[in-house]
């Protein structure tokens, strides 16, 4: 019998803290057998910087984020900080007991295959990056390409990052539809040469199809991605009272107060 994991697809862009409190909130109550493996696919309400777990705040350009709007929130996950804008973000909690195996790279692995299955749907053959490019000092995310990121060619197309939680873990990540380099470059206070750097090494779905797909041909093609790749089928159920709870609680955690 095909295991069946939760699929909530939220129709209203969220704010970047609710999106990112939400997706803790899952995880830990998955970890507390109160949630099945979930896959949740959702939009912001406003164009947001998530930082990485351990990311200082002095990374970015407060002036930039004031002057062009942007919310600034810490994610539960690590790696490096990411503008969100034009995308459709997933995110998926899942464990050991729901066939996830041990480890990160291991996991990565596993989980990815669903990010490629997606993209292939899409139209556009990425693959795993098969080594580490780019600079890793960088504050952009989008400036360094890791065994966990989706190329196509020589160019980062998608980036993920993960947290576990005993044997529970979360990743998630973007399917970019199109990005305003510009914007994204004076957030991250890019130089000239990272600015150009971001340009030529990074590429979205606008820039590889005809047109950008819709977020809902996105959607569509993320839940037969998954579903194909992870051999589950995708059950449509909402968050429970207990979960929206507790994200309510964890809002203050990830909430920053970033001043120019």
């Amino acid at each position: 019998m095909t295991p069946q994991w939760r699929l909530i697809v939220d129709d209203t862009p969220a704010s970047g803290a609710l999106n990112m409190a939400l997706d803790r909130a899952i995880q830990l109550s998955h970890l507390a057998h109160l949630a099945p493996p979930t896959l949740r696919l959702y939009c912001w309400g406003n164009p947001t910087v998530t930082l990485g777990r351990f990311q200082d705040l002095g990374s970015i350009d407060a002036d930039a984020c004031d002057r062009f709007g942007v919310d600034v929130v810490r994610r539960f996950t690590g790696g490096r900080g990411v503008l969100h804008d034009d995308e459709l973000t997933y995110s998926v909690v899942a464990g050991v007991r729901d066939g996830l195996p041990r480890g990160v790279a291991a996991s990565y692995r596993h989980l990815c295959a669903g990010l490629v299955e997606t993209y292939r749907h899409l139209g556009v053959p990425a693959k795993l990056t098969s080594r580490p490019r780019g600079d890793a000092t960088s504050a952009a995310c989008y400036l360094h390409a890791t065994h966990a990121d989706l190329s196509v060619g020589a160019a980062k197309l998608s980036g993920s990052a993960q947290v576990w939680a005993d044997e529970s873990v979360l990743q998630h990540g973007s399917f970019t539809r199109s990005r305003d380099l510009k914007r994204e470059a004076a957030v991250f206070a890019l130089d000239v040469s990272d600015a150009a750097k971001l340009v030529s090494s990074t590429a979205t779905l606008a820039e590889y199809l005809d047109e950008p797909p819709s977020l809902l041909a996105i959607t569509q093609a993320a839940v037969q991605g998954f579903g194909n790749a992870l051999d589950v089928e995708f059950i449509a159920k909402p968050l429970t009272a207990e979960e929206i709870l507790l994200a309510d609680e964890l809002l203050e955690q990830v909430v920053l107060e970033v001043r120019g």
